[in-house]
């Protein structure tokens, strides 16, 4: 039986939900080991975060003229390489096709700071910060859920948690909130697939 699950964790910018999975793992909170980090951007902060753990930091860049299918599919081939049981897609900022999610079906897990069925897309806790100023809303709140295809933040949900929105709130109070919202909530649904999945190995 193996003891640890394999995530690959794709990340566009900052990487502060990677740096909370890779914590998690070195302090055996998860029962998994991160075997790489990629990001699209060459001066993505997660990737120096994945070099300071001395984990494979793995830059994919969108060559010159190169296609979305194209692009999805030179990722895939990179991603199958380290042999993931999980893709964590935690803060990854594009819409990846089926040449990229063809290759792990049920194993692609995303992270968006709302709840099912709203704010989907880019910059959710922006507006949900300015649908609160404007009186229409007082709660927000993370999702974590599986990618099976190519819709945007609608896959089956894994888990959720709710995020008060203050009326004295800043934005970046808010976003403070949620990040640390983000961070336990994807760790804890990672223990949750992985310890699982490792009972389902068990003789």
């Amino acid at each position: 039986m193996e003891s640890k699950r394999r995530l690959v964790v794709l990340a566009s910018g900052n990487g502060s939900n990677a740096q909370a999975i890779i914590d998690a793992c070195a302090d055996g909170t998860l029962p998994a080991e991160v075997v790489a980090v990629v990001s699209d951007h060459a001066d993505a902060r997660a990737l120096v975060r994945a070099d300071a753990a001395e984990l494979p930091a793995v830059h994919v860049g969108r060559r010159s003229g190169e296609s979305r299918d194209d692009y999805d599919a030179r990722l895939a081939d990179i991603v199958t390489g380290f042999d993931p049981h999980w893709v964590v897609l935690a803060g990854w900022m594009r819409v990846l096709t089926m040449n990229f999610l063809g290759w792990f079906p049920g194993m692609v897990v995303n992270l968006h700071p709302a709840l099912p069925g709203e704010l989907p897309g880019l910059h959710a806790i922006e507006r949900a910060y300015e649908e609160a100023r404007a009186g229409t809303r007082d709660h927000t709140g993370v999702m974590v859920h599986l990618v099976p295809d190519q819709g945007v933040d609608d896959g089956p949900v894994l888990a959720t948690a709710v995020v008060p929105i203050h009326p004295t709130d800043t934005l970046p109070e808010l976003e403070e909130r949620m990040h640390l919202t983000e961070h336990e909530l994807l760790v804890r649904t990672l223990g949750t697939l992985c310890a699982r999945a490792l009972s389902h190995e068990t003789p």
